[in-house]
């Protein structure tokens, strides 16, 4: 699954003032990440706002996207849950003929212990389909200890990937020092991105770069070739306005500045909201500078 390598973007889900789906922003967020350098595209994940979509909402988004990405990217779809059987069921019974992988977040709110999450995956990886395991403490309230995730590499191969989003950097170094050749780490926090893919990473499943893909993945691809200099000229020219767009939670950060630059409307769902006024001064005065 090298393709899985460099800049993958977690698509927002553009939405109308009556907070229907925006399907024709949607074209232009997808048509903007192909066209300026982004390497795959994540469907369904946290910062699409998925738990607040319907059934029906996530499939013409799945669809809607397939179509506008017409096979030029490869593309990741998001099943998670907490109710490993379900999950199971819903991997198995999903056509994922057009995806090349699925990103799986831990469970949430059960905060399994680490051997509940082995087992949880265990399961999982029993579909056959190839997994990216997504471990994201502070949603999930539970971390996946990089000694978990090196037992689950080495016992299963189809879950060949992490999306590694834990605060300590340290536990990113590990699973890298230590992985088997198969398995890979992209980092799941921008701003770890630049260290993370010069340890050995396959680089980031972003928010921040679907705003900026040219140069996200011009800093990764920099990254990958060793020109450390260059690529730290471009994160130092991120790193504020990355900061910003999570201070209020995702996707209210990322929303303002798709919003700013034209490409969708300035909407959430419930409990959700948009970024405050002083928030949003704040991420286009950063733009600016950008």
């Amino acid at each position: 699954m090298n393709n899985l390598k460099g800049l993958g973007v977690a698509l927002v889900t553009p939405f109308n003032e009556d907070l229907s789906v925006d399907f024709d922003s949607l074209t232009k967020l997808v048509e903007y990440n192909i066209t300026n350098g982004t390497n795959y595209l994540v469907v369904l994940g946290t910062t699409a706002e998925a738990a607040t979509l319907s059934d029906e909402e996530k499939n013409a988004v799945i669809q809607h996207i397939i179509k506008v990405n017409n096979k030029r990217l490869p593309l990741v779809l998001g099943i998670g849950g907490n109710d490993t059987m379900q999950v199971k069921r819903q991997i198995e019974e999903t056509d994922l003929s057009d995806f090349d992988a699925i990103l799986s977040v831990s469970p949430y709110y059960n905060r399994p212990s680490q051997e509940g999450l082995y087992q949880h995956y265990k399961v999982l990886a029993g579909t056959g389909k190839q997994i990216i395991i997504y471990n994201v403490p502070s949603r999930t309230g539970q971390n996946v200890e990089a000694s978990t995730t090196l037992r689950l590499a080495k016992d299963f191969p189809n879950l060949f990937l992490i999306k590694e989003a834990a605060a300590n950097i340290n536990q990113y170094f590990d699973i890298l020092r230590q992985k088997p050749e198969h398995f890979n780490l992209v980092s799941g926090d921008d701003e770890y991105t630049l260290p993370v893919t010069l340890a050995g990473g396959h680089g980031v499943i972003s928010v921040i770069g679907q705003g900026y893909p040219k140069e996200f993945s011009t800093m990764v691809q920099l990254a990958f070739d060793g020109k450390v200099k260059e690529a730290y000229e471009i994160h130092n020219k991120l790193v504020e306005i990355t900061r910003l767009i999570f201070a209020e939670g995702n996707p209210a950060g990322i929303k303002t500045i798709l919003a700013e630059m034209g490409i969708i409307k300035n909407h959430v769902r419930l409990p959700l909201v948009i970024a405050t006024p002083g928030l949003q001064d704040k991420i286009k005065a950063e733009m600016a500078k950008i």
